[in-house]
């Protein structure tokens, strides 16, 4: 098992900006260290500031790299095409790591938060598949369109020309108010590392909450990154559609290109979205490796019909094809393609094909964050400044420096709760850990979100 006592110390305080292959072997010899060590995520070791990304880790997980695809579930009256959008959004939501490189961000410190909006465009397509003939037999309550036409019901197009992906802008609509949605988290557990967090987008009747925690374990030749064992997953919720709830898992991810000096993320698991009134759920696989154990980053999945009182469905093999409704299909970094039906999707000819998520055009979208003047002192961004500002300015030494200090400043509240017996408590949510997995706001937590979807950053009467 692994200790949870003080990280060690790393004595990596040079201001000499480092070469990324520099970076890499000092981070291949830190992790030699932890070889064996059952969850890296317990020991908490402290990595020099050369190898930090200047980003809190409250701001880096969030989940809405694509917010207009969040906003958009519940839009539908059918409930295959709400899971559908679920689907066209969980795609999405790591949208930093096809975009970008894999980093690593500051370990948050006990009781930090972070808060943030999101005004983000209307312009998801909506999602109808009806258009390509979808059955009825319970998942649909209209009459579905007849296979042997295929034409959408905007214009009579072929369904081969429908695509429900998320432009990054539809210049050919006017544009709209755009829709907010506001963000807040807080770290609930440092040993094990947990923070909450909700996402609330009332004009909608959505809002989102879980639990976040990552283990990991350094096999020798990559970093294994798996959901903790309080977390859950994604929960979400549509007031508007008979409070239904989705439960998202997250899959287990490698960090590899250790040795090659090229980090990339890649997945080899299974993600499954339940929804326990609707009766529908989705098994998403990731298949890694291909011929010659090239990357392939492929995704294959189903939705279909379950059971909720004998969820027993694991594996898309042991599906019986009488339950399943749709199929999902492509390479998680590039493009996802949706045909409705129990056929396998290699049978479908390319015009039942449709493109539910392309990623190529779309950028991770800026968040709006609280005026420095309105940030309390244990909020990310103001907590952090100091280490952020050296390392963007490479001054290396005082970035560890300051890091340091706010490591130790941790260690002395902690024997202090420890001495007095006075356990922590969070301030804008009701758990630390548990609740199935589903934090609850606190009346505090409940007006910072309310007073952020007002633009008021206020924190005045709260704290």
């Amino acid at each position: 098992m692994a200790s949870s006592t003080a990280p060690p110390t790393v004595a990596v305080t040079s201001d000499e900006p480092q070469s990324d292959g520099s970076k890499l072997k000092t981070f291949i010899g830190i992790l030699r260290r932890f070889i064996g060590v059952s969850d890296l995520a317990s020991v908490r070791f402290s990595l020099p500031s050369q190898l930090l990304e200047p980003t809190p880790n409250l701001e880096y997980w969030n989940y809405l790299d694509a917010p207009n695809a969040f906003v958009a579930i519940g839009t539908s009256d059918e409930p295959l095409d709400r899971m559908l959008e679920v689907c066209r959004f969980w795609f999405t939501k790591d949208l930093k790591y096809v975009k970008g490189k894999p980093c690593k961000p500051y370990n948050s410190c006990l009781g930090e938060f972070f808060r943030c909006n999101w005004d983000t465009e209307d312009n998801a397509p909506k999602i109808d598949t009806s258009a390509l003939g979808a059955a009825s037999n319970g998942v649909r309550s209209g009459t579905a369109s007849s296979s042997s036409s295929l034409r959408s019901a905007k214009g009579g197009k072929n369904a081969s020309t429908l695509s429900f992906a998320i432009p990054n802008h539809d210049v050919s609509v006017p544009a709209a108010k755009p829709v907010r949605v506001s963000y807040l988290t807080e770290q609930t557990s440092h040993h094990p590392p947990v923070s909450a967090y909700a996402i609330y987008c009332p004009e909608r009747g959505l809002s989102a909450r879980g639990f976040d925690q990552l283990s990991a374990k350094f096999t020798g030749t990559s970093v294994r990154v798996y959901p903790g064992e309080h977390n859950l997953g994604i929960f979400i919720h549509l007031e508007k559609r008979d409070n239904e709830t989705y439960q998202l898992t997250h899959p287990a991810a490698s960090l590899g290109g250790i040795f090659r000096g090229s980090l990339s993320v890649s997945v080899s698991d299974v993600t499954y979205i339940t929804c326990p009134k609707t009766k529908l759920k989705t098994i998403l696989h990731y298949i890694e490796a291909g011929w010659l154990g090239r990357s392939t980053n492929r995704v294959e999945g189903i939705v279909f019909r379950y059971d909720p009182d004998n969820d027993d469905k694991t594996n898309i093999k042991d599906v019986p094809e009488s339950d399943i409704v749709a199929r999902l299909n492509g390479q998680w970094r590039e493009k996802v393609e949706l045909t409705v039906g129990p056929k396998p999707f290699d049978s479908h000819p390319p015009e039942q094909r449709v493109t539910i998520i392309d990623l190529a055009p779309l950028t991770v979208a800026p968040k709006i964050i609280p005026p420095r003047e309105m940030q309390r002192e244990n909020e990310s961004l103001t907590l952090w400044s100091g280490v952020s500002e050296a390392i963007i300015s490479k001054q290396f030494g005082k970035a560890t420096q300051v890091k340091q200090e706010l490591e130790e400043r941790q260690r002395e509240l902690a024997r202090e709760r420890e001495r007095t017996g006075v356990p922590f408590q969070p301030v804008f949510f009701q758990q630390v850990v548990g609740n199935g997995g589903q934090p609850e706001l606190t009346d505090k937590g409940r007006e910072v979100l309310e007073r952020a979807r007002k633009g008021d950053w206020s924190l005045d009467g709260i704290l």
